[in-house]
């Protein structure tokens, strides 16, 4: 998709993007691999599959739901402008006047596995903040980028805490379920930071 900000937003180590996965979402969006339909002003049918944007589902500051390729990069936005900020602040301030990004760590690995209904411990234990302040944490269960499709909301249980867990959903075959840790420091601007887990799920 043509855009500076999000090309650049995409190159951000923040721990969400993977350049091999352009379908996992990230601060630049997230795309999808396929073949355009053919439109009356092609000159010829386009063969090749591209990347480009795709959509996601996303709650807004409005409390409704909102689903659009502009969602895949918005649902990011506090954090990525809170970035731009603490950025603009290492410029002009010395290091122990401004605020830097925590560390988001897992006490696990990133790739888990398990059976429909087991109980799935996620932790974020060894994370850490470069400045010393506290760390707040979000496990985020992001649908779209995963294989599993369902109209119920996988919960994820504690969410808000270091550690969480999530049970394993019914399948029939094998699925793959995206769940991004988010920490958070209370510096200024609060700087986040991610990891993200995927889990397969047998029957």
């Amino acid at each position: 998709m043509e855009g500076d900000t999000p090309s650049f937003l995409g190159l951000i180590n923040n721990g969400l993007s993977d350049p091999e996965h352009p379908n996992y979402g990230s601060w630049g969006g997230r795309y999808e691999l396929y073949t355009p339909r053919t439109r009356k002003w092609f000159y010829e049918p386009e063969t090749r599959p591209f990347w480009s944007d795709t959509e996601d589902e996303v709650m807004g500051v409005d409390s409704a739901w909102h689903t659009s390729n502009k969602a895949t990069i918005w649902r990011w936005r506090k954090a990525y402008q809170n970035d731009f900020a603490a950025r603009i602040d290492w410029t002009i301030k010395p290091y122990k006047e401004a605020n830097h990004p925590p560390i988001a760590k897992l006490n696990h690995s990133n790739e888990l596995r398990a059976k429909s209904g087991e109980k799935v411990a996620l932790s974020a234990e060894g994370s850490s903040d470069p400045d010393g302040n506290a760390l707040t944490y979000d496990w985020i269960y992001y649908r779209e980028p995963g294989s599993f499709e369902s109209n119920r909301v996988l919960e994820v249980q504690d969410k808000r805490k270091m550690t969480a867990f999530i049970l394993a959903p019914k399948v029939d075959k094998p699925e793959t379920l995206h769940v991004i840790l988010a920490v958070t420091d209370t510096g200024t601007p609060a700087l986040t930071r991610y990891q993200r887990v995927i889990v397969t799920v047998f029957p």
